[in-house]
């Protein structure tokens, strides 16, 4: 195997706590620095992993150890923090939503074209091995071209602590970048990616939570392909119901906790002590506690992918399809590395030269999408897409 892939952290919040073990787990990699205004998650990176402490992001692009940037801060900061790392040569992977407007998206892509650097956005849950089984399943063509694809999660996402502006639609808040961002990646790799058109509602319906917390949208392909998707962060049913009670990170749930979140919130006394809550549970914070590996794979809620003579229905533990031959369950290896179809995707942009699935212009299109469904939202029109793009044959490990 070649040396490890560098990496530079920029941002050691929650995005970073989630992809920690991956980071930790997988020999590809290695942290070498990271920056985060807390000190405390500082402070901790250099003596769990002897890695550098930058001042700034700048600073952190420029440390000639680092090959790799993780770009894990808040999403208004993704395209600034971007355009530092090719202008230093460094590969970006960016944490999802790629960016909160088309423009910085399209200056991420030129910014890394330039350089000649790599650009990989994720985590998003279409990384995940349901997922790309699914597409892999769709690319043999067994059951034929795929007609429509189901999706649709309930959670209390709107209900665990945020920090203001995760609450502010105009700086990247709500559920339409941060959970959308999921689920319409999973559709499009699904669909084939060439969505046509979108018309979408949203829902903001708690006064002390101004963003919108829920959506449903008809998403029209190529071929007259179509998706439905559905999620509310409203949720006082939990999805993972659907999911044999395991939760979207792999982990088995108990379904009489659920409701603990929101008592939880509903004690804090304002906002600032919200945005203390977040961070203690993050890297560094009084709360954190390290994440352990989990017995399955990880999902986002429930799918279904209708073809042409038969059905598929991708699960954290299996993937199954119905057709003419019956009942076929593919069983998923237990994940010795979560997330770790990152790492691989990384890997082999960086190592192999291969074209990732997730790169600038896939990423684009799928914040393309979410941006019509408010847009839809807000108007009540139909809303043409102009920049969508076909995925990357799936490549399995």
């Amino acid at each position: 195997m070649s040396d490890p892939l560098r990496i530079g952290v920029a941002g050691l919040g929650r995005a970073f706590t989630l992809m920690l073990p991956t980071l930790r787990a997988d020999p590809r990699v290695k942290l070498v620095a990271g920056t985060d205004p807390r000190p405390e998650a500082g402070a901790l990176l250099a003596r769990e992993f002897g890695a550098r402490i930058h001042a700034d992001v700048a600073a952190l692009c420029a440390d000639p150890e680092v090959e790799v940037v993780y770009v894990a801060t808040p999403h208004q900061m993704h395209a600034e923090h971007v355009r530092l790392a090719a202008a230093a040569g460094k590969h970006a992977l960016v944490e999802k939503p790629m960016a909160i407007n088309l423009a910085q998206c399209q200056a991420m892509v030129d910014a890394a074209r330039a350089a000649h650097t790599q650009l990989i956005i994720g985590h998003s849950h279409s990384f995940d091995l349901p997922y790309l089984k699914a597409r892999a399943i769709v690319e043999r063509g067994r059951l034929g071209a795929v007609r429509m694809v189901n999706a649709q999660y309930y959670t209390d996402f709107l209900y665990r602590p945020r920090r203001p502006e995760e609450l502010d639609t105009a700086q990247g808040g709500g559920v339409i970048f941060s959970q959308a961002a999921h689920q319409i990646d999973i559709v499009r790799l699904l669909c084939g990616g060439r969505a046509v058109s979108v018309r979408a509602q949203t829902g903001a319906w708690d006064p002390a939570r101004p963003t919108e917390g829920a959506y449903a949208a008809l998403i029209s392909f190529t071929d007259g392909v179509f998706a439905t998707v559905v999620y509310s962060g409203y949720g006082a049913y939990d999805g993972d119901e659907l999911a044999g009670w395991v939760g979207e990170s792999g982990h088995p749930k108990n379904p009489d906790a659920y409701t603990s979140g929101r008592a939880k919130l509903a004690a804090l006394s304002d906002a600032a002590a919200e945005a203390q809550a977040k961070a203690a549970r993050n890297f560094g914070g009084a709360a954190y506690v390290p994440g352990a590996a989990p017995p399955h794979h990880q999902h986002f809620g429930h799918v279904v992918v209708c073809c042409e003579r038969g059905d598929i229905r991708p699960g954290p533990a299996a993937v199954v399809s119905y057709g003419a031959a019956g009942r076929i369950s593919e069983a998923l290896p237990a994940p010795a590395v979560p997330r770790r179809e990152v790492i691989d995707e990384l890997w082999a942009a960086v190592r192999e030269g291969v074209a990732p699935l997730h790169d600038g212009a896939w990423s684009l299109a799928t914040l393309e999408v979410c941006l019509a469904i408010l847009e839809s939202a807000r108007t009540g029109r139909e809303v043409p897409l102009h920049h969508q793009v076909a995925p990357q044959p799936v490549r399995l490990a």
